[in-house]
């Protein structure tokens, strides 16, 4: 019986857990589907992205594989007015913005530079030494046609390429095949101390040119060299992905590696911070011979996939099924319970039935007590019927408002000492005597405020009864203190009763005993000493109190 009242008893919680972890499960494994699909979804743009930079760059060397076209078909006998009106058709500007301009290296030996310059004199009608000086090189590539030519960067004609060696590295690969290849990551303009600098790349091809052709000058003429085309990182890529629609990443371009030394473009729209690092794709792209690395994270404006919801929902359903399956089982549970409790209770009225029918009599008995005193009081104060009559009346219309007051008071809380001088008053008549409550104010709950007034009612009954206060309410002293702080405080009542009388303990425990026993113990959970003496009765009650 035990055992299956315990297996009733945690069924509805065992039923909960189980259908909460199934929900939970299905709505996990529908949780990582849509972050999934968020996955794919932003895959798929950052791969729209990659296709719109890699199909830009590639319009871009068309133009450098053009512009190697153009050079062959002259044998390399292009002059710089030819060279800037081939260039200005083109128009850069609406087209190919990004390009910073289209050049060719003369390629050298150390110690040939005099015809280079002369042919650079020729062509541009102004000295332009070859620089830096160098004698540990092998090869020299001095430029020697560049456009657009602004006047800002005019120095640029006569540099030599192969010095610098982010540059010399692309140019060496260059010289080895007639393909295409990048620079690293480049400070353009830096070198030639041009006004204004960008981070950029540089594209190199090899241009083989022997000699001159019959009937062209030989100052037109030119060996070997290298075409190139030089790109301003930031303009380049934010034309690309300037396209509409406006695709929501963020991005970052690196020439090879990842770590700003080697960063080369990123996008001026942060990556939005809820997604963390979860959405970030990376892709390998290789442009004329160089690898990159680009790295795609979500903005604000990406959107996942609307199907998000269905792990909440589902979560929230499930959790909601097992809370009602929880509760429709501990609805039976608590049906099964009935019957046995509605037993216990029944005994257990059958019993508090009898114990007020006993209360009930002896408040009464009392009750027939008070009046009998106040009676007995009043004539004895009393010179006739008219004056005893009117006593009377206003001592039992005290009696009841005192009565009346003591019940408001219990669903409140009420202070000790009113609380004793209602009942007191009730016993002994509504005015008393200074100087018999003594104490600091303590307020009391419902609880405590029904208990000690019956209590109370009972001690002033019997000192009525049988002690000196019959004759005398002086001799009756009632004096309260608080013990402790806090929730360790407790309530100390001294009810001492003086006078000739020698009281003694009585030979039977009344009801009314027992009443005041069990409040203090039971109720109240405290103690009660009583001292029978020659000189009377001292009573001491401690109780807790509650905050």
């Amino acid at each position: 019986m035990g055992r299956s009242s315990n297996l009733k008893k945690f069924f509805p919680i065992v039923a909960f857990i189980a259908v909460a972890l199934i929900s939970l499960t299905m709505a996990g494994f529908a949780y990582f589907a849509t972050q999934e699909a968020a996955r794919i979804k932003f895959e798929a743009t950052a791969d729209d992205a990659l296709n719109r930079i890699d199909s830009r760059i590639d319009l871009h060397l068309s133009l450098l594989r053009s512009t190697h076209a153009l050079f062959e078909a002259r044998n390399g006998g292009i002059s710089r007015g030819e060279f800037k009106a081939f260039f200005n058709a083109l128009d850069i500007d609406d087209n190919f913005a990004g390009l910073r301009g289209i050049g060719f290296l003369r390629l050298t030996r150390p110690g040939d530079e005099a015809a280079v310059e002369r042919a650079i004199l020729h062509d541009y009608g102004a000295s332009h030494p070859i620089y830096p000086a160098t004698t540990t090189l092998p090869w020299r590539t001095p430029i020697t046609l560049f456009e657009p030519l602004d006047p800002s960067n005019q120095s640029s004609i006569g540099y030599d390429m192969f010095t610098e060696p982010v540059r010399r590295e692309a140019i060496e690969k260059a010289m080895a095949d007639n393909q295409q290849h990048a620079s690293g990551r480049a400070q353009l303009g830096k070198e030639t101390g041009a006004a204004q600098t960008f981070t950029g790349f540089l594209v190199f091809v090899r241009l083989n040119v022997e000699t001159a052709p019959d009937g062209v000058d030989a100052t037109r003429s030119t060996t070997s060299g290298f075409l190139y085309a030089a790109f301003r990182a930031r303009d380049l890529f934010q034309t690309a992905l300037s396209r509409t629609p406006l695709l929501p990443v963020n991005i970052e371009i690196y020439d090879g590696k990842v770590d700003a030394d080697h960063l080369l473009f990123q996008s001026e729209t942060p990556p939005a911070s809820i997604f963390g690092d979860r959405l970030v794709v990376s892709r390998e792209i290789t442009i004329a011979g160089r690898p990159w690395t680009v790295l795609f994270r979500p903005t604000s404006a990406f959107s996942q996939p609307s199907s998000r919801a269905i792990p909440v929902m589902l979560g929230l359903f499930g959790l909601l099924l097992a809370g009602t399956i929880a509760l429709v089982a501990r609805y039976q549970e608590r049906a099964y319970d009935a019957v046995s409790l509605l037993h216990e209770t029944t005994e257990k009225s059958l019993l508090e039935k009898d114990l007020m029918l006993q209360e009930m009599k002896h408040r009464i008995k009392n009750s027939i007590t008070r009046v009998l005193a106040i009676a007995r009081q009043t004539a004895s104060h009393a010179t006739d019927v008219h004056e005893f009559s009117s006593s009377f009346s206003a001592r039992l219309q005290a009696m009841a408002a005192s009565q009346d007051m003591l019940t408001r008071s219990r669903w409140q809380k009420a202070d000790l000492g009113d609380l004793l001088r209602i009942e007191l008053g009730q016993v002994f008549g509504k005015e008393l005597p200074e100087g018999i409550l003594s104490g600091p104010e303590v307020l009391l709950d419902e609880t405590t405020t029904q208990a000690l007034g019956l209590t109370f009612h009972e001690l002033a009954t019997n000192a009525l009864k049988y002690g000196e206060a019959g004759n005398s309410v002086g001799a009756l002293k009632v004096a309260w203190s608080v013990e402790g702080r806090w929730r360790d405080r407790t309530l100390v009542l001294n009810w001492r009763e003086v006078g000739q009388k020698k009281l003694e303990a009585p030979a039977k425990t009344g009801f009314g005993t027992k009443l005041i026993d069990l409040n203090v113990t039971r109720e109240l959970r405290g103690t009660i000493n009583r001292d029978f003496h020659d000189g009377g009765l001292r009573v001491e009650i401690r109780i807790p109190l509650s905050d």
